[in-house]
């Protein structure tokens, strides 16, 4: 299994090669050459597997066993979710109307992307540990993200890991669960920007081949493939925890509604439906509508400015992983993908090719919630169950309410409503709050700040080599 950039101008990469990367070098993302299909009999034997053993056999359809032996993969995964809270890692809460809300978010941090980072984070110390590396991660973070990737790392002697968070924009409960990791192996900057200006330092740094050589620099965001792979193993988890039975011909259909900000996730549940999947995928998102846009009109294009709203982590204008959607609709068209993602970084407009735009709307359904049509769903989810959603939860919780259903449906919840108190206040709720998180706020914390008119990818070239001349 070799991995490719969208956008065809770097050779092909195996797995180790696709971990340790940021962005591929051409400036595109990558994906695997070959995307495994599974027919009937393999669904039938996986649909009574544990979520850890669904995570097991996906991984090892990418990460061949001359790479990491079948044995060794299993322990990695098994280390990788010890420290859940939940038994079955992820569970699944059948609540009135047929809303079924898959929860995502037992690891540490209480966010869903515990799941990816901390498989992500056993397999670099697979590989630095054998090779005596040492790397930097660089890290821009909405909210959930840089928590979950510093848990997945620190206090590990062979990795520094650098975190953007825009100051402000993140819950407290988010902020001080990045602030108050004091390792020397943690490096947290509170920009006073938001999601999308921290990015930019980010690509300037990776875009710099010489730089980011030298350096080892890494990134750990939802461009890396390794978290993308381990998140494939939601949609299998949910579609038979969901599906009527796999006795009948064809196999059921599932539909499965996906909170999206930065797209991981939802390209995730589209290799899972190249595999040979039957799920119909929602892309729910809030007023920052980019990807809703694209799928009903074909128009890929930045608003004016970033809306903050309630689902924060999700408050993003440009969602890096419809790159890798494209491509994979496109038939691996790294050209045309070239071409498009080109035009678009010059213009930050787009419309897609018609085409493309039909292939993308038949593979993918959407919606777009407002912060009133949030606090609609997260009242009266608890109005009927007495059940907490997050702000994010929330948005695909709102579409099945607003939609009709004649197949099951499940709701991808990110992330546990104790972490957006703010939200649940505003909906006239009253929030549940675990003591570790009420324990954060009596905890020292340390950040540095980067202020508007810095030129916040120098800083990052200074700390990162400041860093590293201590090895």
């Amino acid at each position: 299994m070799e991995y490719v950039s969208t956008r065809g101008g770097t050779r092909a990469v195996d797995f180790e090669g696709a971990l340790f990367s940021g962005y591929a070098p051409d400036g595109g993302l990558f994906m695997p050459q070959r995307i495994p299909s599974l027919g009937r009999d393999t669904l039938q034997r996986w649909s009574s597997l544990s979520y850890p053993e669904l995570v097991k056999e996906l991984c090892s359809l990418f990460v061949p066993a001359t790479l990491v032996p079948r044995n060794a993969l299993d322990e990695l995964i098994d280390r990788a979710f010890s420290r859940f809270r939940h038994k079955n890692i992820v569970h699944l809460s059948r609540l009135k109307d047929g809303l079924n809300i898959l929860e995502l978010w037992h690891g540490v941090t209480y966010a869903f992307k515990d799941l990816s980072l901390s498989c992500t984070g056993q397999f670099l110390q697979y590989f630095l540990e054998k090779k005596q590396k040492h790397v930097n991660i660089l890290v821009g973070t909405s909210g959930d993200t840089g928590s979950s990737a510093i848990e997945s790392v620190r206090g590990q002697k062979n990795v520094d890991i650098f975190v953007l968070l825009p100051k402000g924009l993140c819950t407290q409960i988010q902020e001080l669960q990045m602030t108050t990791v004091i390792e020397d192996n943690v490096h947290v900057f509170a920009a006073h920007g938001n999601s999308d200006e921290i990015d930019e330092p980010i690509k300037e740094l990776f875009a710099d081949v010489d730089f980011a050589g030298k350096y080892n620099l890494m990134s750990l965001n939802s461009v890396n493939w390794s978290r993308i792979m381990v998140q494939i193993a939601h949609y299998f988890y949910a579609y038979f925890q969901c599906a009527p039975s796999l006795d009948t011909s064809p196999l059921p259909m599932v539909e499965i509604v996906v909170p999206t900000g930065g797209g991981g996730n939802i390209t995730a549940g589209c290799i899972a439906q190249k595999m040979g999947l039957p799920i119909r995928l929602v892309t729910a998102v809030n007023s920052n509508d980019i990807i809703h846009r694209t799928v009903q009109n074909g128009d890929f294009s930045l608003a004016e400015s970033v809306k903050a709203t309630l689902a924060s982590a999700m408050d993003i204008q440009e969602p890096y992983n419809v790159e890798r959607i494209l491509w994979l609709l496109s038939g691996s068209d790294s050209c045309l993908i070239k071409t498009l993602m080109e035009q678009f970084n010059i213009s930050k407009r787009l419309k897609l090719p018609e085409d493309l735009h039909r292939k993308l709307s038949e593979t993918l359904g959407s919606c777009s919630a407002s912060d009133q049509d949030i606090v609609g769903a997260m009242r009266r989810c608890w109005e009927e169950n007495q059940y907490l959603l997050c702000p994010h939860s929330a948005v695909a919780a709102h579409y099945h309410y607003s939609q009709p259903h004649s197949i099951p449906r499940c709701c991808l919840a990110p992330a546990s409503a104790a972490k957006f108190q703010d939200a649940l206040l505003r909906a006239g709720l009253v929030p549940q709050i675990p003591p570790e998180i009420t324990a954060l706020t009596a905890m020292e914390t340390r950040s540095t700040p980067l202020e508007r008119g810095q030129d916040w990818a120098q800083v990052l070239r200074g700390q990162i080599a400041a860093v590293t001349q201590q090895w």
